[in-house]
């Protein structure tokens, strides 16, 4: 009897401490258009043990369900960052940051203003980035 008690306590402990496979998680990060969250997503879910990755252009969340067995949180950020977009937490290496299309250099206010005109005209025209 003292050993299925010892032997159902183990599980029980076991089973606290086992990694999720479908952990859910969010951070923010830096992008202004489509062309950004392509990117940000495609550098998400090029990260093994990501099963989905969605940003948010206009919330700049960027909500994700991945395999805690597989990867972390800090990781999917470093391959975030190595794509050139900051997170709330780390900032991009300039060279990285370098390498995004000029139209999303989001650090630079005159992008981020003409990214603003374009949502009140997006509608209009049916422009999207």
């Amino acid at each position: 009897m003292k050993k299925l008690i010892t032997l159902l306590i183990v599980l029980i402990t076991a089973t606290a401490f086992a990694q999720n496979k479908n952990a859910r998680a969010s951070m923010e990060v830096d992008g202004v258009c489509l062309m950004c969250k392509t990117r940000i997503e495609k550098a998400s879910l090029n990260t093994k043990g990501v099963k989905s990755a969605v940003w948010n252009v206009k919330t700049h969340e960027l909500k994700l369900i991945f395999d805690e067995r597989k990867t972390n949180l800090k990781t999917i950020q470093e391959n975030i960052l190595a794509v050139g977009h900051d997170t709330k937490e780390i900032k991009a290496t300039d060279e990285a940051y370098a390498t995004v299309h000029p139209c999303c250099r989001y650090r630079d206010e005159s992008v981020k203003d003409d990214h603003k005109e374009g949502e009140e005209h997006k509608e209009e025209d049916g422009h999207n980035h």
